[in-house]
């Protein structure tokens, strides 16, 4: 019955795109994103971990629009202190149906996209948590290095409210910007 229940919860078109994966997260992605206004940097705050950020810190991701609406992201970070060496990866970004603005399409390699949801996000885009259509992968992005108490305990409860394990998140050392 609960199955159930978030499964209808999701289906809700004033809720934007939404399902209920095989692992139970609810990946509801919100109904409104403004690509050019999502554009800029953002600060990593927390992330689950995963083979192709390990062992970074500083992190950040920066979106700007290309001229065939695709999006550029340049994600940025230091290898194991913010004295480490400094990686950066440069991919592309798409919105796959544009009745589905919250939803994403990351691709670092070729053709090979990955689904990008955008889950919550503040109405003055100071925040955003983002996943994906497993358990595997969320993150926590604030525009400043640090994140507000109130927003970061909204977002863990929203996380876990969608079934995420938030013990699993690591929090992102940052660096204030100079």
């Amino acid at each position: 019955m609960k199955r159930i229940s978030k499964t209808l919860l999701c289906c809700l078109p004033l809720l934007g795109a939404s399902c209920t994966s095989s692992d139970g997260i609810v990946t509801t992605t919100v109904p409104d994103l403004d690509l050019a206004k999502f554009a800029g940097k953002w600060y990593e705050v927390a992330r689950f971990d995963h083979r192709f950020e390990r062992d970074l810190v500083g992190c950040t991701a920066n979106y700007s629009i290309n001229d065939d609406g695709t999006i550029k992201v340049v994600n940025a970070g230091y290898k194991e202190s913010m004295d480490g060496d400094y990686k950066e990866s440069e991919g592309k970004a798409r919105r796959p149906d544009d009745n589905v603005p919250g939803r994403l399409e990351v691709s670092f390699f070729l053709w090979f996209y990955s689904e990008y949801n955008v889950m919550e996000l503040a109405d003055d885009y100071r925040y955003a948590l983002v996943g994906s259509r497993t358990e595997d992968y969320l993150w926590i992005l604030s525009r400043t290095p640090q994140l507000d108490p109130i927003d970061k305990q909204y977002l863990l409860d929203q996380a876990k409210a969608r079934g995420y394990d938030t013990n699993k998140l690591i929090w992102v050392q940052q660096n204030e910007p100079k």
